[in-house]
């Protein structure tokens, strides 16, 4: 009967332990998920932050969860490990990412992938966004422009805008960069703005 009490006791001990190292753990786990929304959506000028959806992709399928809900346009992933950025955008951009991600679970090449979104604009299965639409990136990484705003202005070339092709990438990295188009002329055709600190 003793050894019963003393099982019971120690099944008790053990249980209580389990919860109370199990509390913590769902307190982690929610940290980190707020940890990843402050961390994505800090590309954006800080009136547009608490309204943007927060989302990120699985690595392994593609497939897209939302860790939070927005109220605006916008769109963010907190810190891609593989190139370092942290991405903010339209949700109208929204399909290209989701198609992007099960390209990349499908271990495509990056230049399988811009092929498949090109065929995928030009079969009007992806639409392209429209003129103005801003994206914003974060780099963490070295090597990169720190603060990027990119806007998208399919099909226009640098003579109807006024703007540059020559890339402003390295004069960007030294604090002293000035916007660029890239892509002329085509449906991804975009401004690249490097923000200086």
């Amino acid at each position: 009967m003793k050894w019963r009490l003393d099982m019971k006791r120690t099944l008790g001990l053990v249980a209580a332990l389990a919860f109370a190292n199990l509390f913590p753990v769902a307190m982690a786990a929610t940290a980190s998920v707020e940890d990843q929304i402050a961390e994505a959506v800090q590309p954006l000028p800080e009136d547009l932050r608490g309204g943007a959806t927060v989302v990120i992709y699985d690595s392994e399928t593609g497939a897209r969860k939302v860790l939070r809900q927005g109220t605006n346009s916008l769109e963010c992933e907190p810190r891609n490990p593989e190139d370092g950025f942290i991405r903010c955008y339209n949700k109208v951009m929204t399909p290209r990412h989701e198609m992007e991600a099960k390209l990349k679970a499908e271990k495509k090449s990056q230049k399988e992938i811009q092929a498949a979104i090109a065929d995928a604009i030009k079969a009007g299965t992806l639409k392209t966004p429209p003129f103005g639409t801003m994206s914003y990136r974060l780099a963490t990484k070295e090597g990169a422009i720190k603060r990027l705003w990119v806007m998208s202005v399919p099909f226009q070339t640098p003579e109807a805008l006024g703007v540059s092709t020559t890339s402003q990438r390295d004069a960007a990295l030294k604090g002293h960069g000035l916007p660029w188009m890239m892509l002329p002329g085509t449906a991804g055709a975009h401004i690249m703005i490097p923000i200086n600190e």
